[in-house]
């Protein structure tokens, strides 16, 4: 039925292309317009329940301290080398500074260095407000809660420094909660980069401009409808900053892709004969079925994240499955708008593409189009030829390979790269090394004890003392102790940075050791809570989701590829190769990230953990992702195996059909997903990176060699499935070439089926 149906919606929009086109300009301007009334900024909200973290937040907001709030901090340090704090003249600038700040919006208040220094300088140095040596103090800057806050508060903030600092005698640098909440994600240029390298990729496959612009063409529609419609769901839920940029990079990659199988089919159909209308529906009966598939795929895959029960990644992943469907519905209506539009000029290649084809082939026109897949390469054919002649040693050599690329995994270390993991030109790292040359690294990361001592009066005192006394706490800030509820709030100070593995360490160190030292057996309770700790808490929740996630994903892909392919081994083999490819990626971050391997590359100033939340979700995209490959080049090898019954013939026809396509395609992804991979931000340099290593392995090695090796040695026991199994499955695999046959089962070479 899905064929049928898709015919008929490809056949009808490339008949009526105007009206779908005009359809579509008029779905993105109203998200545009929606986006713009109704839709909010992007802001993260690093935190799950059941957390010990969040147990902290909340015993603190039930204090009514406001520490439970975002906050900031203003660094600044004399411009003249010999000025210190200490004089009067710097410090007037201090205190002026500081009252600029307290009058800003939302500000709930402010540190008071200056005033600090005035009564006594040791006070402003104990209170960890101005350094040792009187040249770096620091104003925090104490806001509500985020969810009573927006861009605008930052944008304040950041207009008061830039005009300060032509004022004062001062270095100004600014970071902080605020900054990481709502600084704007990287992105605009990188999308750019992906649109042109894609583009000059797509006319070197295609040789002709019009070909090479449709998918682009629908891809910008998609990613400005599907992010817009992003931007409306920020308005009503907290969208975590990184959506917007990994959204942009799976949209622009996953849209080009399924542009690009289905614009193949069609030139295939039109080099046929077939007029363009109809060429256009059979294209999106065949390639835009696998389209469906595979992009339900990558949805589900994405939407699994829930398992995690971590609400910032559960709505990010709900924000990227919004791009992902959208791009898939702009893949079966849009193009083929643009298909029949364009009308049989995409039968041939243009003038450009042809002189470049004849250049290489030294026979100008004489040689037919291969761009649409019409014809096979030969020199696909020969590799593949070539590698299922001596299977074992390809099989064996590739996945030798790969699994050494794996190795690296073995030394992963979750975390959340600070900001001193920013280039030198963000004002957030200038700010970083600022205080922690005057007051050590952990300071930038405080931890905040929130604790009810429940009638206890001496808890306090003994928390203080045990606290302070833990080798990983370099100092303890006055305690704060609510006349209403009791509550008490200690900010203590780490020895270490907080993406350093040792803070983490001291973090579970004070849990499960200290506080339950200083509280004893009574009814008083404490909790860890501030920034890195709850980052810390959310790493470790995911890393203990991420077995039962991987597990989920892998059923349900090996579900949903036996009901493609009516086959028991196909997916069971196509999930092992994924994960190989999947490992690969993972060690290449790791190395990359974590050894500073080629760092320099890619504009990594210094090592940094991998983020918390990154492998679950780089799991979760390129499982989907690889699948799309699976079930194209699988689609094509069913195809040749139901029309020949020949396993060797299949695997070569079929792979070296798919092969010229595949690899355009996965250029495609390699240049978006990189283009995203030398941003400022190291969270998205991870995504940028893992998603381009994970494709370009799994189109080269996996699907290239491991397939086809792997897939020879299986001969017909590729398609085995027990009988009764095949009695339970339902009729229609994906991928036939006759979109008019619902069931492969009438083939004239069954599947081998166990009797």
């Amino acid at each position: 039925m899905l064929s049928k149906a898709l015919l008929r919606l490809g056949a009808s929009a490339a008949r009526h292309p105007w009206r779908v086109i005009a359809a579509w300009l008029i779905a993105a301007t109203l998200a545009v317009l929606a986006a713009v009334a109704f839709g909010g900024r992007t802001a993260d909200s690093m935190t799950a329940p059941g957390l010990d973290s969040r147990r902290a937040a909340e015993l603190i907001e039930r204090a009514g301290t406001g520490q439970e709030g975002m906050t900031a901090q203003v660094v600044v340090t004399p411009r003249d080398d010999g000025a210190t704090f200490f004089d009067d003249d710097v410090r007037a600038a201090l205190t002026r500074l500081r009252a600029e700040v307290q009058r800003l919006p939302h500000v709930l208040g402010t540190s008071d260095p200056a005033g600090a220094l005035g009564a006594g300088g040791d006070t402003a140095v104990r209170g960890g407000l101005v350094s040792a040596d009187g040249r770096i103090a620091v104003v925090r800057v104490q806001y509500p809660d985020q969810s009573r806050l927006s861009a605008e508060d930052l944008d304040a903030l950041v207009d008061l420094g830039d005009r300060l600092r032509a004022e004062l005698p001062l270095r100004i640098e600014m970071g902080g909660g605020l900054f990481y909440a709502f600084s704007d994600p990287d992105g605009g240029a990188s999308e750019l980069i992906g649109l042109l390298a894609a583009a000059a990729i797509l006319f070197l496959a295609f040789g002709s401009l019009v070909a090479a612009a449709l998918p682009i063409g629908m891809a910008v529609f998609g990613l400005t409808v599907g992010v817009a419609t992003m931007t409306v769901v920020a308005g009503v839920t907290d969208v975590p900053t990184f959506a917007p940029v990994l959204g942009s990079m799976v949209g622009l990659g996953v849209g080009i892709d399924y542009a690009l199988f289905v614009l193949a089919r069609h030139r295939e159909y039109l080099a046929r004969g077939l007029d363009p209308h109809a060429a256009a529906g059979r294209a999106v009966a065949t390639a835009g079925r696998p389209v469906v598939f595979a992009g339900g795929t990558v949805v589900v895959s994405i939407l699994g994240l829930a398992v995690a029960n971590v609400p910032f990644m559960t709505v990010g992943g709900v924000a990227v499955s919004i791009v992902v469907l959208t791009m898939v519905l702009a893949s079966v209506t849009l193009l083929p708008a643009f298909l029949g539009a364009a009308g049989p000029r995409l039968g041939r290649a243009g003038r450009i593409g042809r002189a470049l084809r004849a250049g290489r082939s030294g026979r100008l026109g004489r040689r037919r189009d291969t761009a649409a897949g019409a014809v096979p390469a030969a020199g696909w054919r020969r590799w593949i030829g070539h590698v299922g002649r001596h299977p074992v040693a390809y099989a064996v050599g590739a996945a030798a390979l790969l699994l050494t690329a794996t190795l690296p995994v073995l030394g992963l270390r979750v975390g959340l790269p600070d900001d001193g993991s920013l280039p030198q030109s963000r004002s957030e790292r200038r700010a970083y090394d600022l205080v922690a040359e005057g007051f050590g690294p952990g300071t930038n990361g405080p931890l905040v004890i929130a604790a009810d001592p429940a009638g206890d009066p001496g808890v306090v005192d003994r928390l203080v003392a045990t606290v302070a006394a833990d080798p990983g706490i370099a100092s303890v800030a006055p305690t704060h102790i609510d006349g209403a509820t009791g509550v008490a709030t200690l900010v203590v100070f780490p020895t270490t940075s907080p993406q350093d593995r040792a803070t983490a360490d001291t973090i579970a160190r004070l849990r499960t050791e200290v506080l339950p030292t200083a509280i004893g057996h009574g009814p008083a309770r404490a909790h860890v809570g501030g920034a890195a700790a709850s980052l810390s808490d959310v790493g470790r929740r995911t890393s203990e989701r991420l077995p039962a996630f991987v597990a989920a994903v892998l059923a349900l892909s090996f579900l949903l590829l036996m009901l493609v392919f009516r086959s028991v081994v196909v997916p069971l083999k196509a999930v092992l190769l994924n994960l190989l490819s999947i490992g690969a990626a993972y060690g290449v971050m790791v190395a990359v990230f974590q050894w500073g391997w080629g760092g320099a590359l890619i504009g990594l100033e210094a090592t940094v953990p991998i983020v918390s939340f990154i492998p679950m979700f780089l799991f979760a995209i390129l499982f989907g992702l690889s699948m799309d490959y699976e079930v194209f080049l699988l689609s094509r090898v069913r195809e040749e195996y139901v029309r020949t019954g020949d396993n060797g013939t299949a695997i070569v026809e079929g792979v070296a059909g798919t092969a010229r396509i595949i690899t355009s395609a996965a250029l495609i992804m390699v240049a978006v997903f990189l283009s995203f991979a030398v941003a400022d931000d190291p969270s998205t340099k991870m995504f940028g990176l893992g998603l381009a290593t994970a494709i370009f392995i799994d189109a080269t090695v996996v699907r290239m060699v491991l397939v086809p090796a792997t897939m020879t040695l299986l001969g017909r026991t590729n398609w085995w499935l027990p009988k009764w199994l095949d009695r339970m499955l339902p009729r229609g695999p994906v991928g036939t070439d006759d979109p008019d046959a619902e069931s492969g089962g009438e083939a004239p070479h069954p599947r081998l089926v166990d009797r």
